[in-house]
């Protein structure tokens, strides 16, 4: 298929799924449009819950397997929109509309890319396209749910907004909910042992440390005390003090690892969440990023974290669009974006396939 073809549906698509509502765990109807999409070209796709996924046609289970990812929920509407967020509206060479920049203009251009490659016998590669639900919430339906489904992966590019530069890193995420335990008293009397100082205490500690190892392209593990709560009237002292810790590891570390010196260090009772959502790295010297780089592409460590997190095989970051335009009001991206991303994943691919 022509790569102009390729990119004016790549677009018309995009104009659709801004079109469809498409809030994390709400994500049905887009699915329906992706699912739809890949049937009405006559390629098998396959739907569970909101995700749906393709096989490139020649597909053999001997051979190694890259994985083309994006996600098709979005946040809701910042309430700063001053233009229809379901519209999309194309102004100036930008294409308007919720979830335009993130990370629909992503999805569709890597699903360019796969239909570029689908029907292309004597590949040394397969290829499965993934279209992901609930990435915005790290929800447990989402790419986590289907990957097990999707075969054996070697590595995988993850399309998120980042101009086309690749993160070779990615920061994971722990979350901490910690309990400082005290003894409760009447405040106008020297009775009890007040919990909100024992968890300031620990707050001090967490503020100040700072984990010896730093990546080379992460940069230092951070920790931000982001929750409290303690009492619950003014002259009672607080038996219990809880307050929560947003840790962004890096392949420094494991998770364990860090969960371990913080327990050691600090009185409160701490508590992990999970361990889903852990640090990405790729060798710089992998065949993807060295043909990334040789097609432009800068490398860097990302410090937000996405579904490369859930994928146990090395995965770079990469998409058309700018992270600093998600989220926002009116957000937009550019439809030279679109086209120059789907070139350049094309160019990439055929350096490895």
């Amino acid at each position: 298929m022509e790569i102009s073809t390729l990119q004016k549906d790549a677009i018309e698509l995009l104009k659709n799924l801004i079109s469809t509502e498409s809030f994390s765990r709400q994500e049905d109807k887009t699915a329906t449009l992706i699912h739809s999409f890949f049937t009405d070209r006559h390629i098998p796709a396959f739907r569970h819950k909101n995700n749906v996924w393709a096989n490139n046609k020649y597909y053999d289970e001997n051979k190694p397997t890259i994985l083309l990812n994006s996600h098709h929920d979005t946040v809701k509407p910042n309430p700063g929109y001053t233009l229809n967020p379901y519209e999309p509206i194309i102004k100036d060479g930008k294409l308007y509309g919720l979830g335009s920049n993130d990370a629909g203009g992503c999805l569709v251009s890597l699903i360019a890319a796969f239909l570029y490659f689908y029907d292309k016998p004597g590949l040394k590669y397969n290829f499965v396209l993934a279209a992901s639900a609930e990435e915005e919430v790290s929800g447990f339906d989402g790419l986590e749910l289907i990957y097990s489904k999707l075969g054996l992966i070697d590595f995988a590019i993850v399309g998120e907004p980042t101009n086309m530069n690749i993160a070779v890193a990615e920061k994971g995420l722990m979350v901490l909910d910690c309990t400082a335990k005290g003894k409760a008293g009447h405040a106008a009397r020297e009775e009890g042992d007040n919990a909100i100082y024992k968890a300031v205490k620990d707050i001090q500690w967490l503020q100040n440390f700072r984990f010896e190892k730093v990546s080379d392209h992460l940069g230092p593990i951070k920790m931000s005390v982001t929750i409290i709560n303690a009492g619950s009237q003014h002259n009672v002292v607080p038996e219990n003090c809880t307050f929560t810790i947003d840790v962004r590891l890096t392949d420094s570390y494991s998770m364990e690892e860090v969960l371990e010196t913080i327990q050691k260090n600090i009185t409160s009772e701490v508590k992990p969440r999970s361990f889903r959502l852990k640090p990405s790295f790729i060798d710089i010297n992998h065949p993807l990023v060295i043909a990334a780089k040789k097609n432009g592409a800068e490398t860097y460590g990302s410090p937000t974290t996405s579904d490369q997190a859930l994928i146990p095989a090395p995965s770079v970051k990469m998409g058309p669009g700018e992270s600093g335009r998600s989220h926002t009001a009116d957000e937009f991206i550019y439809l030279e974006e679109i086209e120059k991303g789907i070139q350049t994943y094309i160019n990439i691919l055929n350096e490895l396939v």
